[in-house]
């Protein structure tokens, strides 16, 4: 197999459209990996980082939704979403999830390889205005770990377990690692604009967290207060 073929991934559970997509993009010279279920797309979404990623919202156990919030949480590949589900709401959940186009099913190949063509041109062209989100989903800094696709967190190679909301804020912290992140964007990110006039959130979960993943929570070394403004992630430890 050429290794140098444009990588896409499909996540689809119906096995005709499996094929039909296998068919076409191999003819189209791209290399085809495929998954039947999200839990296992998000595994091969880490572990192969494709160039484009097309993805079924009506998949067994996980929701292609959640598929696009847990891929959106480490990388900016562009998701083209191929669904039945063709109301203008579903559209709009999709989209605002972070998914980069919509196609309802039954589509033709010419509609797919334009929206094919968009988003890796769409790509490209970010990619060539500078760096974009870090692509691999494993962050370090010294002895924390952090796997955003396997959502596991690790300190000095033992396993750390966050709640749902402790992890939410160390993803959210993890994605904009040596930049000061404010009590505002904290809030809205993680807890929704409804809870915007709730200030001790951030403060309290902080705390939580750091008694979870510093080693001397006293004397943080990973997670750092910005006096008045906010917290930073250090993107490397500190000496």
């Amino acid at each position: 197999m050429n290794s140098d073929k444009t990588t896409v991934l499909v996540i689809e559970d119906e096995a005709p459209i499996r094929c039909f997509l296998r068919a076409y993009l191999e003819s189209q010279s791209f290399r085809l990996i495929e998954a039947e279920s999200g839990e296992e797309g998000l595994g091969l979404a880490a572990s192969h980082q494709p160039a484009l990623i097309l993805l079924d919202l009506g998949l067994p156990g996980m929701d292609g939704l959640e598929v696009i919030r847990r891929i959106r949480q480490w990388t900016a590949t562009p998701i083209l979403v191929l669904s039945a589900r063709g109301k203008e709401q579903d559209k709009i959940d999709a989209l605002d999830a972070g998914a980069d186009d919509y196609l309802t099913k039954p589509f033709g190949v010419g509609e797919l390889s334009a929206r094919l063509r968009v988003a890796l041109r769409h790509s490209a062209q970010a990619g060539q205005l500078g760096p974009g989100p870090a692509s691999d989903p494993v962050f370090r800094c010294g002895e924390l770990a952090v796997d955003l696709a396997a959502r596991r967190v690790r300190l000095a190679g033992q396993e750390v377990h966050l709640t749902p909301i402790e992890f939410k804020l160390l993803a959210f912290l993890v994605r904009h690692a040596g930049k000061v992140v404010t009590h505002r964007q904290l809030l809205k990110e993680v807890w929704g604009s409804a809870r915007e006039d709730q200030s001790h959130y951030p403060r309290i979960y902080v705390h939580q967290l750091r008694h979870k993943i510093e080693p001397d929570p006293a004397r943080p070394r990973f997670l750092r207060t910005e006096t008045g403004v906010g917290y930073r992630l250090e993107e490397n430890e500190a000496s």
